[in-house]
């Protein structure tokens, strides 16, 4: 497969999407995978995975294009379409993507703590519309760190099964919303490998303003900090760890559904845990049986509130187990399923890469 893409100026790596998040619902649709290299980087890559086994996955990684769509039986559907390329010897990066889709997911209230967050009151909710999404960054001389901007648009119609608190989206939602925000981005990453990392770590900070005067109906901030580390035990054991913190503060109590953050853990349903203040933490060990197959197992922690000093005052756990199957050698890329349990539900995903 590695061969194939490397060689073939118009092959694709067609990536099956099979859905598994219990907030969506089963279902599917197909990507196609793009991998753009000169002639030159094909060599480069072919020379150094027939000296090693994951020689040719160490260099930078190609330009990648994604493209496809997918639907699930809740009635969600989406296609998109994104684009990631570097320059100058990866010292510049650019990440592009647009698309489109109506998004059916339950949102949950705990009518501002009054309920815990395992017994906040459901609702179905409807979002659809189309946004854009643009990172722009620089590397700070030959370091790992690199500095960059970031933009985020979309124009959404939201709306909820139940009757009055469609009316109560209606008024103040009104028809359409729309959010535009603008930020800065901070990287530094020393990881191995793009696809799959087995060395090094990655942290990322990322502050973005939402305000009228660049077009959003809403006026609030966000701040995102999240790592990932990985460090080889051996030559067949990883240990990793990953963590993330996200905020946002607005004066504007009446705000989307789908804006604040929620916890991100596999084996709990995206926006199941959601409030102003979101924090995670996971570790997964990894055991390379093979050059192909790696098996791993993994557990976390994740907590939702409406301050920063109530974080893990009450705290959700997920854990579960997983492989990888190297598909493409000579970028390193695998693919594989991981199978998640938590205290009310579990859930399996086919996933593309390292999993965290």
């Amino acid at each position: 497969m590695g061969e194939y893409l490397a060689e073939n100026a118009y092959g694709f790596l067609p990536v099956p999407v099979i859905i598994t998040e219990p907030a969506l619902g089963g279902g599917g649709g197909i990507f196609g995978l793009f991998l753009h290299e000169t002639d030159a980087e094909k060599e480069a890559r072919r020379k150094l995975a027939l000296e090693s086994l994951d020689g040719g996955a160490r260099l930078i990684p190609p330009a990648i294009t994604v493209a496809g769509g997918a639907a699930t039986e809740n009635g969600t559907w989406f296609a998109a379409l994104g684009h990631r390329r570097t320059w100058n010897k990866d010292h510049i990066r650019y990440l592009g993507g647009i698309g489109y889709g109506d998004v059916v997911m339950d949102i949950y209230d705990d009518f501002g703590g009054r309920l815990p967050a395992s017994q906040a009151l459901g609702f179905e909710t409807q979002t659809e519309g189309y946004g854009v999404i643009q990172k722009l960054q620089f590397r700070v001389q030959d370091t790992p760190l690199l500095l960059g901007f970031s933009q985020f648009w979309t124009r959404t119609e939201v709306s909820a099964s139940n009757q009055v608190v469609d009316k109560i989206f209606q008024r103040v939602l009104g028809k359409s919303t729309t959010s535009s925000g603008v930020g800065f981005v901070a990287e530094y990453d020393t990881r191995d490998n793009f696809f799959f990392p087995t060395d090094g770590y990655q942290v990322t900070a990322e502050y973005m303003f939402f305000r009228d005067g660049i077009g959003s109906d809403y006026d609030y901030d966000t701040f995102a900090l999240d790592g990932q580390v990985f460090f080889p035990l051996s030559k067949q054991l990883i240990l990793a760890f990953a963590g993330d913190y996200q905020s946002m503060r607005s004066d504007d109590q009446s705000l989307p559904p789908l804006v604040k953050p929620y916890v991100k853990l596999r084996g709990i349903s995206a926006y199941r845990y959601q409030d102003d203040y979101v924090s995670a933490v996971q570790t997964q060990l990894m055991w390379r049986i093979d050059p192909r197959w790696t098996l791993s197992g993994f557990i976390g922690t994740g907590s939702a509130a409406s301050e920063s000093h109530d974080l893990y005052e009450h705290s959700e756990t997920a854990y579960g187990t997983g492989f990888r199957y190297l598909i493409a050698r000579r970028y390193g890329l695998h693919t594989g399923i991981d199978i998640a349990f938590s205290d009310e539900e579990s859930a399996f995903y086919f996933n593309m890469g390292s999993g965290f």
